[in-house]
């Protein structure tokens, strides 16, 4: 009985973080990136998207929000959630051999910011959004 996992129902916020996810998804892919991994998690870590092109491997992070929104989506990836993202970047390089590939590749950090108003969505990517200073 103690093993037993609980099915939790998704809340609105939930929801509305995979919906933005799937749209940062099919931006990127738009763009001409692969996408590799998505809610990638190492512990209680986790990068909202791990895509590739060609000029190297992308940690997105993507901030959904509903319109009128008080502050810019992006304001709010904090410098403390900016190095949970280095974190598990880290792990994600240095972990199953199959990501070893990526261990060489130029790495960027970046935010796609969704926005959704009305059945109308605007997506905002900002590249390397930030640079890590230990990385």
């Amino acid at each position: 009985m103690k093993n037993e996992k609980i099915e939790k129902r998704p809340t609105a916020r939930m929801l509305l973080g995979k919906r933005g996810e799937d749209v940062a998804c099919r931006f990127l892919e738009g763009l001409g990136h692969r996408i590799l991994a998505r809610n990638y998690r190492s512990g209680h870590l986790e990068i909202d998207i791990i895509s590739t092109d060609g000029n190297g491997v992308h940690f997105v992070e993507v901030k959904s929000r509903v319109a009128p929104v008080a502050v810019s989506p992006e304001e709010n990836v904090t410098p403390r959630k900016q190095d949970r993202i280095v974190k598990a970047a880290l792990k994600f390089l240095h972990g199953p051999k199959e990501h070893s590939i990526y261990g060489s590749a130029e790495v960027f950090f970046d935010i796609v910011a969704v926005i959704f108003d009305k059945g109308e969505e605007t997506v905002e990517w900002f590249p390397n959004a930030f640079v890590p200073m230990y990385f």
